[in-house]
């Protein structure tokens, strides 16, 4: 049994899907097929049941991820460990795609340029799946908006900030220097889907003040939910940090009168796995990067 075979076969149960592990591992489907199928014959046993559209794990395969987990692990942190010299390493960051995007690139570029021969390597996904990757030791820091419920991984506040209301330009709104959210009741939003955390933020606000937006349209990027603003589709609520750094004209941000809607952004990483000295250097840094 091969560390690489223990490797794809976390991917495929991870995903649950063939095509989607060998994308994520930037390799042929049928090579990861090859390599399950050699495993299988080794354990003399199926890790996998094999669905029309999808992959489930098998007795034996529930015990083998187990394990794997911990051999993949346990090799990953001793060959980190023993190469630990505070400026080089590999460092596994996963953030939402309301964040990557507009917080990261600035912070990284400041980070790269002090440790140079860091290896900082970025996923971008939601926050379920990146409590889970966090939780399998696939993501060593996650940055992520609060609330999130977690078992086993430490949670650290880094800052709060503002969303805004966004608006197309001319809009008859724009030249309110007051705006709440009955102000809004008549209009029709454009929202994120539920499975960004960021939906959850904006309904736990409006259901705090007994609103329930009009939600004519759903996608599953910020840069869209933009677009659509822009075009005159409706409006919508959007954080400060997309805000700073959109130039269009096309478009106008103004801030809630009263109560404001807030989100929470926080990292989380398991304390239980090896923690490199950049890694910590990392989280340190990003503590500074965030200071008021």
């Amino acid at each position: 049994m091969e560390l690489d075979q223990l490797r794809y076969f976390l991917h495929v149960a991870e995903h649950k899907n063939f095509s989607r592990a060998a994308e994520a591992l930037s390799i042929s489907q049928s090579s990861l097929s090859r390599s399950i199928q050699r495993l299988e014959e080794e354990l003399g046993l199926p890790v996998f049941v094999r669905k029309p559209k999808s992959l489930e794990l098998t007795e034996p395969g529930t015990l083998l991820l187990e394990r794997a987990r911990k051999v993949v692990s346990l090799v990953e942190d001793t060959k980190a460990e023993i190469k630990d010299d505070g400026t080089t390493g590999r460092i596994r960051i996963g953030a939402i795609p309301t964040v990557a995007p507009y917080f990261l690139p600035a912070f990284l570029q400041q980070f790269a340029a002090e440790f140079p021969e860091a290896s900082v390597i970025i996923h971008e996904e939601t926050t379920e799946r990146l409590l889970k990757s966090c939780s399998n030791g696939d993501v060593d820091i996650a940055i992520l908006a609060l609330p999130v419920e977690v078992k086993y991984l430490e949670v650290e506040s880094l800052f709060k900030e503002e969303l805004f209301l966004l608006l197309p330009t001319e809009h008859e709104l724009d030249e309110r220097q007051e705006i709440t959210l009955r102000d809004v009741e008549s209009q029709s939003f454009v929202m994120l889907d539920e499975a960004h955390c960021l939906s959850g933020n904006i309904r736990s606000f409006c259901h705090r003040n007994n609103f329930q937006p009009a939600v004519v349209g759903k996608t599953n990027q910020l840069a869209m939910v933009q677009e659509l603003v822009s075009l005159g589709h409706g409006i919508s609520i959007i954080p400060k940090m997309a805000h700073d750094l959109d130039i269009s004209d096309r478009r106008v941000y103004r801030a809630f009168t009263g109560e404001k809607p807030i989100r929470e952004i926080a990292m989380v990483w398991d304390s239980y796995r090896f923690q490199s000295q950049i890694m910590n250097t990392f989280r340190d840094r990003l503590r500074e990067y965030v200071k008021p």
